[in-house]
């Protein structure tokens, strides 16, 4: 949680109702509900996250996924911060919170590319022989003696 900042007292749902009552223009209230319904949904997985505890989500899950899982946590927290420094007046590009979320951003690279190294498929060197044996046409000896044209569905030129 961000120090200073109490969650509990910000209102977490206006309804369209709200939104109406003000004189808005119709482009920002449309925006403005758009808004309030990905607050809903963003809230309503973190209530799916906080309800478990942290020790047993991380029992539950690999090294792998544990680090991407506290590196969404932490961009997420950092990003909610940005927002929060914009609605204050305040440059979040002018505050320590920018190079924040780029050292989290490099790390979330690092992770995918640990994941995408981990998901590169291995050459299997059985298979591999296989296809190119089975690739390769080779006269058995019936075929020989019955056809000068190889078997059905390995059609090459003799030379």
């Amino acid at each position: 949680m961000i120090v200073g900042l109490d969650y509990t007292s910000l209102p977490m749902e206006m309804s369209e109702d709200d939104i109406n009552t003000e004189e808005y223009p119709t482009e920002i209230r449309d925006c403005l509900v758009a808004f309030e319904k990905s607050l809903g949904s963003v809230d309503e997985m973190l209530k799916t996250m906080m309800s478990v505890s942290r020790s047993e989500l991380l029992q539950k899950v690999e090294p792998l996924e544990q680090a991407k899982l506290d590196l969404v946590s932490l961009y997420t927290l950092n990003s909610m911060f940005w927002v929060y420094l914009a609605t204050q007046g305040i440059n979040p590009k002018e505050h320590p919170v920018k190079q924040e979320l780029e050292r989290i951003r490099t790390y979330m690279n690092k992770v995918k590319e640990i994941a995408d190294k981990k998901k590169a498929s291995k050459l299997d060197k059985g298979a591999a022989s296989r296809f190119v044996r089975n690739a390769l046409w080779e006269p058995n000896a019936e075929n020989e003696h019955t056809s000068k044209t190889p078997a059905k569905g390995k059609k090459r030129k003799m030379d």
